[in-house]
């Protein structure tokens, strides 16, 4: 298989898929530009390779053709100060005659930015054909969209087949993938997982899938109510979800045979109000009384958290364990953050994925502290299901 690292980019058009879904205020300004800053490296790469990127990328969910509120032209300048100031041009179409004939005419170390490629549906369906005529204005696929990886999307994973040999992973998927296996095809041991958020319901083939591979799987956050009803506790007026407590007395079932320790909270913090100005108490998670809440871990729990995370050789993390966005609350998913943050320095890999979890370790300045942050959110957990991922299948030739 080809790799970025060993092609020869020299005089050739480079097609690259990547993730510029970014978000644009109300006078069309970048507010968060994360992700083009994620696939710089792969586009720096092909330019010092005296190449010429083609960038293909969606932008929100056009509906019926072009809208102006979803063109990339607002990408352009920004895209181009940080290339420090490299040509940057935008086609009127991502596909098309006069698409193709700027294509050929850019000069290597010049950047061309495809339009909205969504606003195509063939794009999300697949279609062949357009997947062809997006292939004509390159001479290699460089897919580096780890974020739409889980779709087979035309521009994601049918493309591939016109780019027999030359198809390769941008840096960013590289990373995410090599990361990924870390934890789920080669973990240090103990392997501990920490699963958080509100619901069961969302994360059910996950923890399904990581009891055949983990050592430890810690539960939090909402769906530990969930659990603790299944259990016959009482939880007040916590989040849960009562058509999941069979499921979850079955994930308990398995874990036992599986040989996981399943770790839940004892205690919780508990609330009278949704609120900072709440009044709160630490209490059995089990006897919350009516008209309180469990809005994060008890002190207990955290100890207990604390000692499994911290003789972890490889630890996941997806999902805080409190409402850490109230300050009152997020004393649970902070200690998680600390012992996360020990168990790497003392030599744990970890990965750290999910819009929450990612908001939180660079909300309370984790990020430099963990192993990898995986910003892909779908892919991520379709990956962890245990999914083959279209994009990824299609590079490899699967």
């Amino acid at each position: 298989m080809q790799t970025i690292s060993n092609y020869n980019f020299k005089g050739k058009k480079a097609l690259i898929r990547v993730d510029f879904n970014v978000p644009l205020n109300e006078n069309f300004e970048i507010t968060d530009d994360t992700r083009m800053r994620a696939a710089l490296p792969t586009i720096k790469k092909i330019i010092e390779g005296g190449g010429s990127p083609i960038i293909m990328s969606h932008l929100g969910r056009p509906k019926n053709g072009p809208e102006d509120k979803f063109s990339l032209n607002p990408l352009v300048n920004h895209l181009s100060e940080l290339l420090g100031g490299a040509t940057v041009k935008i086609a009127p179409d991502c596909i098309g005659d006069e698409v193709k004939k700027m294509a050929n005419n850019v000069q290597p170390g010049e950047v061309l930015i495809l339009e909205n490629l969504r606003f195509y549906k063939e794009e999300t369906k697949g279609d062949e054909g357009f997947a062809a005529k997006l292939a004509e204005n390159g001479d290699c696929w460089v897919n580096d969209a780890f974020g739409t990886a889980h779709r087979a999307h035309a521009s994601t994973a049918v493309i591939a087949k016109f780019f027999p040999t030359d198809k390769m992973f941008g840096y960013l998927i590289e990373s995410e993938v090599k990361s990924l296996d870390k934890v789920v095809k080669e973990p240090q041991r103990p392997f501990t997982a920490i699963m958080g958020g509100a619901k069961v319901s969302s994360k059910i083939t996950i923890i399904e899938n990581l009891l055949d591979k983990v050592d430890n799987l810690i539960l939090g956050g909402g769906m530990t109510f969930t659990f603790v009803k299944a259990n016959g506790g009482k939880v007040g007026g916590s989040i849960c979800e009562d058509d999941f407590l069979d499921t979850a007395k079955n994930i308990q079932k398995l874990a036992v045979e599986k040989g996981v320790n399943l770790v839940i909270a004892t205690d919780v913090l508990a609330a009278d109000d949704f609120s900072q100005d709440a009044n709160t108490k630490v209490v059995p998670s089990g006897e919350i009384p009516e008209g309180w809440e469990g809005l994060d871990a008890g002190p207990e729990s955290i100890a207990m958290f604390k000692e499994v995370i911290e003789k972890s050789g490889t630890i996941l993390w997806n999902g805080p364990v409190g409402v850490f966005e109230i300050e009152k609350f997020s004393g649970g998913s902070v200690a998680i953050g600390n012992a996360v943050v020990e168990a790497t320095k003392n030599g744990a890999f970890s990965l750290v994925g999910g819009g929450d979890s990612v908001a939180l370790v660079n909300q309370f300045g984790f990020a430099d502290g963990v192993s990898y942050i995986s910003t892909a959110g779908g892919a991520l957990l379709e990956y962890l299901e245990g999914k083959t991922l279209p994009g990824i299948a299609a590079v490899r030739g699967e």
